[in-house]
């Protein structure tokens, strides 16, 4: 079973979120929370695979909670009621695996949840360009790598960043789907970034978006 801890500061979301996970089959919610501090307690008690937390909460928002457990066993599935939300860009940066709009559907909601689980992160690719194309502020400089990429890499980052699935970068690079995993396994370690979302918000920090 996926455990689930869910923050928002809405019950009646709360209680929605909950119906869905729990009609999944596979997935247990282990607790709720409705303000960010008491979402860290739970989280850190309960120890949950994932965490669906809400962007704007009291006390604490969706965004301090990220950065709070950045590093820890707990994915973060970031969840908005806005296609544009200015906490999202931010959330991602500090390590979530993913973001999802409240009004995506039960379907979406659980796919988001098990490829948190599996390491991977499920964000639509057109809310994904347009988010990171319509965030303000100025473009911070671009993080030291551990390691150089290869050339290749570079072009499967870039296209990570333009939110290809895996599949789709194959067909562009007319290599194979499991070469590409294996591409953005060691594009994630010299990034020194949990996942595919890292590898985007990379992407678009050093202008390797490809078109």
């Amino acid at each position: 079973m996926i455990r689930v801890v869910i923050a928002d500061d809405q019950a009646m979301v709360r209680d929605g979120l909950r119906r869905i996970l729990g009609a999944a089959g596979d997935i247990e919610v282990v607790g709720e929370a409705g303000d960010g501090v008491a979402a860290i307690e739970l989280i850190r008690a309960t120890q949950p695979d994932v965490a669906l937390i809400d962007v704007r909460m009291p006390r604490m928002d969706g965004l301090a909670v990220t950065r709070e457990l950045a590093g820890s066993p707990t994915r973060v599935v970031v969840v908005t009621t806005f296609d544009l939300d200015e906490y999202v860009y931010p959330a991602l940066r500090h390590g979530a695996s993913g973001f999802l709009l409240k009004r995506s559907g039960p379907a979406l909601l659980v796919a988001a949840v098990r490829a948190a689980v599996a390491g991977d992160s499920l964000i639509s690719p057109e809310v994904t360009v347009r988010l990171l194309k319509h965030v303000t502020g100025p473009r911070p400089a671009p993080r030291a790598l551990v390691e150089p990429l290869t050339e290749r890499e570079r072009e499967v980052a870039g296209h990570v960043g333009a939110g290809r699935t895996n599949a789709e970068i194959g067909d562009r690079l007319f290599i194979s789907a499991g070469t590409v995993k294996t591409h953005v396994a060691a594009i994630q370690r010299k990034l020194g970034v949990r996942n595919r979302v890292g590898i985007a918000v990379w992407a678009w920090d050093s202008g390797n978006v490809a078109p």
